[in-house]
């Protein structure tokens, strides 16, 4: 079994110490920065844009998985590979023409992952899952961080994980929202492959303890 990933969701950062935090995630036992680009459209808040995720690049040391939640997300593919995006994930309900918008993105040299909101069902993604590097299922509505997990999610990542090994396909399932030491094993039991902690982490007392504490924890369950 591959190794499970933890990915700390820089918006849940402190902004006005973000090197600080971001030397913490490369000290740590943590596998990738997860990035949430908002743009008050698509989602109800606006997070940060380029500039922030340019600085964030100066200074990360791990790869940067860039959550788009805006609409028209295929006018910035090129962009945000300039920028340094090593996953590019982009919105089921955001995009008209899903096969386009993921072979754009590899043709940029990122990995191409789609998101799906709390209500899309991942039957819609059938006929694309081998396109398709990683599924971000998102077990809070998108938007805001510090929500409650969203129980159904479980039933959810067990359904995409039969679905990919019934398809043949290598894709990755990462989960983000609410995701702490409670339920973190249990995801990874029904089949995720990475889960993103923000608040569990940054609130936490000592966050890169929090990172190392969940990483054997979804290490040891397989």
């Amino acid at each position: 079994m591959t190794n499970k990933r933890i990915a700390p969701s820089v918006l849940a950062a402190d902004f006005g110490n973000l090197q600080r935090d971001i030397e913490m995630i490369n000290n740590s036992e943590a596998d990738w920065f997860h990035i949430d680009i908002m743009d008050g459209v698509f989602v109800p808040n606006i997070s940060y844009g380029m500039p922030v995720l340019q600085a964030i690049a100066k200074h990360a040391k791990k790869p940067l998985d860039v959550h788009l939640m805006i609409v028209e997300p295929d006018r910035y593919i090129k962009e945000f590979a300039a920028l340094g995006a090593d996953i590019l994930s982009v919105h089921y309900e955001a995009c008209t023409h899903l096969h386009r918008t993921l072979q754009a993105i590899k043709k940029e040299g990122m990995k191409a992952g789609v998101a799906l909101n709390p209500h899309s069902s991942v039957d819609l993604l059938e006929d694309v899952i081998n396109d398709i590097d990683l599924v971000l299922v998102m077990s809070v509505n998108p938007g805001f961080g510090g929500q409650s997990f969203i129980e159904n999610t479980f039933e959810k990542v067990k359904r995409l994980r039969e679905m990919i090994e019934r398809k043949g396909a290598a894709t990755m399932i990462e989960v983000d929202g609410g995701v702490t030491d409670k339920n973190a094993a249990k995801l990874v039991a029904t089949g995720a492959d990475v889960l993103v902690a923000g608040s569990f982490v940054f609130k936490a007392q000592d966050p890169p303890q929090t990172i190392k504490e969940l990483k054997s924890l979804v290490n040891k369950e397989q």
